[in-house]
């Protein structure tokens, strides 16, 4: 059994939880938090704490907690020896750098409080100095996930960047989708079955064989009917933007 000490409680430290208490192999210890209301319902109070410095001892302790505090909460963090690690796909381990042992332990995934997520599908991306550290980790994220990589601080800042794209900057659109759907008095449900579609697409084909539109085909008649629709300054931007860079990635092709 590893035994694990979690710190933060919220989306991603919610659903390790929940992913932790499910495993037979892994034994969650304690969660500390400022505000522990969250995570009540998920596990014994017996093993909930708002005292950082009350923390009993573990293989593990993981930081899950918003970027900007990891530092802060390691540096609170008094262990003898264990292996340190944050689920940060931005933050570089030397925000850590007050323990001897550290690492990644970095869940590619979107995650929303009251979704549940089968965390046998997500990506776990591993980092640590040594190989006996990543070999723990390995059977850390092993016990949860069937899809674990080691990946390593330039290859996760990249792929977090590449995640803004596919996921934040994605759903972002889907937004101003349905604010110009609202302005025109119809429903975004219409456009559900298009987005699922265009999602499934890419399991089958590169991004590059599933772009369709206007911009692909160089439409430029329908391109300038919908600038001439569109009536947000922004959306005009974000429409222009974007069909440029549909063009131009085609040049390249």
């Amino acid at each position: 059994m590893i035994k694990v000490v979690l710190l933060g409680a919220g989306n991603v430290a919610q659903h390790l939880i929940k992913a932790f208490e499910e495993s037979p192999s892994i034994e969650l210890l304690q969660v500390c938090a400022r505000t522990t209301n969250e995570i009540e319902s998920l596990l014994s109070k017996t093993k909930i704490t708002t005292d950082i410095q009350a923390l009993v001892a573990a293989d593990v302790y993981i930081i899950a907690v918003s970027d900007k505090a990891i530092e802060e909460v390691s540096n609170q963090l008094s262990t003898k020896n264990a292996l340190v690690v944050h689920t940060s796909g931005s933050v570089g381990m030397d925000a850590l750098s007050s323990h001897a042992r550290v690492g990644v332990f970095y869940p590619l995934q979107t995650f929303s409080k009251h979704l549940k997520v089968d965390f046998s599908t997500v990506p776990i991306c591993l980092e640590a100095h040594t190989n006996e550290d990543l070999e723990l980790l390995k059977r850390l994220a092993d016990s949860i996930s069937q899809s674990v990589h080691f990946i390593n601080s330039e290859q996760r800042k990249a792929l977090h960047v590449a995640a803004v794209f596919v996921c934040n900057f994605v759903n972002h659109l889907y937004q101003q989708g349905e604010a110009i759907c609202k302005e025109n008095n119809l429903d975004f449900a219409l456009l559900k079955p298009l987005i699922q579609e265009t999602a499934h697409k890419i399991l089958e084909l590169s991004p590059a064989e599933a772009q369709t539109g206007p911009a692909k085909r160089n439409d430029i008649k329908t391109i300038e009917n919908h600038l001439q629709f569109i009536t947000d300054i922004r959306q005009r931007e974000i429409y222009t933007l974007m069909t440029q860079s549909i063009i131009d990635y085609g040049k390249k092709l």
